[in-house]
């Protein structure tokens, strides 16, 4: 534990690289609870860990608040008994994704644009992620295995816009990054590069002039959907990285998911909007817990969902609410409520 607390120290300092941090990051329930003065003996979800591993990075854990179990960041990670007890209608795949693979790693649900599964590393194992079952052993890993997706993406020229999805595409090095968003930038008829990411709220440090090069040089319009369910995961760190992606002229949107226990009040959605708005990125969906099994104990029901969205227009300009969205399998597009 000694080399843990020192890079405490690092957390706090603003120290460390990205890779790092990806290293140094909490790997054990029992190392998540001691760090933050938990008591040991609370017996959470050691069934569901095996299944779906705790990674906390440091940034993040240094933004939660020590002794209290219902924080809201750590109930994001921590892994409970619930886990083990979800309804029927939860299922392994609840939006149809194997069935909308094109090529292994390349997903099409909707006209336009398609999806490229790029990597199953995240900077954070969120518990409940709609990709925890998801098969990470058959999708692409590599320059030479993208290639097979990225032939299929030249060659239909209906497709627009491409989605950099994963796990975390930012946990890609910067030279497979490079050459990968090389090799979309010399198909004609792409319009927009968009990049689904948590890396600069988990580790701000991921966001470097080198990372943000590679955006500015591919000629695409650049949106940069992070995903953010509470205000207290953005702090100065994370506000000044997101402001480099701002300088290279990317449009940064925030995703948000309906948690039960972590923002299913009018307040902490409010706090969030008001946050994002002076991190300079838009409110864009909040989203309906995705029905996958191990997250039942998140779900918030719908007309709760729609009562809040009325208290945040209440308090809130119209473009700082977030549209609240349903993902349904086959269907043409989210289906939104409000």
């Amino acid at each position: 534990m000694t080399i843990l607390a020192t890079q405490s120290d690092s957390v706090r300092a603003g120290s460390g690289t990205w890779q790092q941090h990806m290293k140094w990051a909490v790997r054990d329930l029992d190392s998540l609870l001691e760090r933050l003065n938990l008591p040991p003996d609370l017996n959470l979800g050691a069934d569901a860990v095996r299944q779906f591993p705790v990674f906390v990075p440091l940034p993040l854990l240094g933004r939660m608040i020590p002794g209290d179990v219902n924080d809201p960041l750590l109930r994001q990670v921590l892994p409970v008994r619930s886990e083990d007890q979800s309804p029927s209608r939860f299922s392994l795949d609840p939006l149809g994704e194997s069935q909308a693979t094109r090529t292994p790693g390349l997903l099409q649900k909707y006209a336009g644009r398609v999806l490229l599964v790029t990597t199953g590393a995240c900077a954070v194992h969120c518990r409940y992620c709609f990709r925890r079952h998801f098969a990470y052993d058959a999708a692409p890993t590599s320059f030479a295995q993208w290639e097979p997706a990225i032939t299929q993406i030249a060659a239909d020229e209906s497709i627009e816009e491409v989605i950099l999805s994963g796990g975390d595409p930012l946990t890609i090095v910067d030279s497979q990054l490079g050459a990968l968003v090389a090799r979309l930038k010399q198909i004609r008829h792409l319009r927009r590069l968009r990049i689904h990411t948590r890396l600069p709220i988990m580790i701000p440090q991921r966001v470097t002039k080198q990372l943000v090069e590679i955006f500015d040089q591919s000629q695409l319009q650049i949106i940069v959907v992070i995903h953010a369910n509470h205000a207290n995961e953005l702090d100065e760190a994370v506000a000044s990285a997101l402001r480099m992606f701002l300088k290279v002229g990317a449009i940064l949107l925030n995703q948000t998911v309906l948690l039960r226990g972590i923002n299913d009040e009018a307040n902490p959605l409010i706090g969030l909007s008001k946050r994002l708005l002076e991190c300079r990125v838009l409110p864009y969906y909040l989203h309906q817990l995705d029905p996958v099994i191990g997250t039942s104990h998140f779900e918030v029901p719908q007309d709760r969902g729609l009562a809040l969205i009325e208290q945040m227009r209440t308090a809130l300009p119209g473009y700082a609410v977030p549209r609240y969205v349903k993902e349904f399998e086959g269907e043409p597009s989210k289906t939104v409520w409000s």
